[in-house]
């Protein structure tokens, strides 16, 4: 599911849907889904979006070309006029309902898998569907056991001693129906170190169903899977949960996004993108190695063809093609790079008009901050959300959003600039 407009995660989706969103220096968000399937033997695989699609079907087309005999394929199915209706996707569910007529799996025995396109994690999904056919239930949804004061703005489920679902809960806010939500030993007994706190089931919005399960729940003029087709299947199909005690981020907010980013520099991060047994797969650019000049770097990840000279980066990703120049410094700062490098002809051109080249000048000090892709920043600036309220919106290309400074994609920040508290 490629989802809807991705306000929450505006402005890094003003000019791109959400599984386009750059992620870890040289990957997108579309690529996790993609290769959580890819690594479990699934290739066959439908991305659902209607948003800004541009870059996603850019990326898609570079990033996954099969083998003509595997008969393997990523596709990109986005809202459409047909005879029969001309609506945008009203929700996950509508948006399904949309495409069934694109989709090979209608005939007893097939499964759909259901994937979110904006979250991190690294799943087995055959291991999924194992337990899903060994259950005997016409849908599983995998979840995530979250400590009680974790659980507020998540779907939570009830499950009895067989993992089978008896309640699901959309969204709840009150403290006590969280609590009356607890698990019991069964679940514990899944997790890897429960301790001694309390623990709900979080829906991660990943599901399988049979196939005739999903046809005929789609019959009805429901929109949501969370909202309104899984609660709506209680009590009627047999629903079970996959317990998932593994790392699992929801990136649907600049916050969470930021700190993502920022915790892959950590000497022994939370996800692991070193596992050569299930790989992350993305586009192939074939540029040259980074290169670094007399600089002080502390807990950094830097992709492809970066250049550095002379500065000090602490806590960042940089991502591809990026540039930072002499005396600067960056400190936890997720920068997307550049698509593409500058020549002498474009470096002679930017200095007639008085434009700073892509990436970061001299003598800058920028902490806490996102720098969207193409962003050109001048010599002596100084970004530093600290203490500063939040102020973004369609027309601020110099963003605060959850005390986090976004420079937008392709905005130019001129000499001298100061933004700080």
């Amino acid at each position: 599911m490629g989802g809807g407009r991705g306000s929450r995660l505006s402005p890094l989706t003003r000019d791109r849907c959400k599984p386009a969103v750059p992620l870890a220096g040289k990957y997108r968000l579309v690529d996790i889904p993609i290769s959580n399937c890819l690594n479990s033997g699934y290739n066959q695989i439908y991305v659902l979006s209607q948003f800004n699609t541009a870059s996603l079907h850019r990326h898609i087309q570079e990033s996954y070309k099969f083998d003509p005999y595997a008969g393997g394929f990523v596709d990109i199915l986005s809202a459409e006029q047909t005879n029969k209706g001309d609506t945008w996707y009203q929700g996950t569910a509508d948006a399904v309902r949309q495409n069934m007529h694109h989709f090979q799996g209608h005939s007893e025995g097939d499964l759909y898998v259901i994937l979110s396109g904006d979250q991190l994690y690294r799943m087995d999904l055959a291991d999924v569907v194992r337990e899903h056919d060994a259950s005997g239930a016409e849908v599983t949804i995998t979840a995530k056991p979250l400590g009680l004061d974790e659980a507020e703005g998540l779907g939570l489920m009830r499950v009895n001693e067989d993992l089978e679902v008896t309640e699901f809960v959309e969204k709840p806010t009150d403290p006590e129906v969280i609590k009356g939500l607890a698990v019991g030993q069964n679940v514990l007994n899944k997790m890897k170190d429960p301790g001694g706190r309390g623990y709900c089931l979080a829906s991660m919005g990943i599901y399988v169903f049979n196939a005739n399960t999903l046809i005929e729940a789609l019959k009805t003029d429901t929109t949501d899977f969370g909202k309104e087709i899984i609660p709506g299947l209680l009590g009627k199909s047999k629903m079970c949960s996959y317990v998932f005690d593994d790392y699992w981020e929801d990136i649907g907010t600049v916050k969470a996004f930021f700190e993502s980013n920022i915790r892959l520099t950590d000497p022994v991060p939370p996800f692991n993108f070193f596992d050569e047994e299930a790989r992350i797969f993305t586009h192939a650019r074939f540029l040259p190695a980074s290169k670094i000049n007399s600089c002080i770097i502390d807990r950094a990840i830097l992709a492809d063809g970066c250049i550095v000279t002379d500065a000090k980066i602490k806590h960042s990703t940089l991502g591809v093609r990026s540039v930072v120049r002499e005396k600067s410094e960056l400190e936890n700062v997720v920068m997307m790079g550049a698509d593409n490098f500058e020549t002498m002809e474009d470096i002679e051109d930017n200095l007639q008009q008085n434009r700073p080249n892509f990436g970061v000048g001299q003598h800058c000090v920028i902490k806490n901050a996102i720098l969207d892709k193409n962003v050109r920043i001048g010599n002596n600036v100084v970004l530093d959300p600290t203490g500063l309220p939040d102020n973004f919106g369609p027309d601020v290309d110099i963003a605060i959003r959850d005390g986090v400074l976004v420079v937008c994609k392709e905005t130019i920040v001129p000499d001298g600039f100061v933004l700080k508290a």
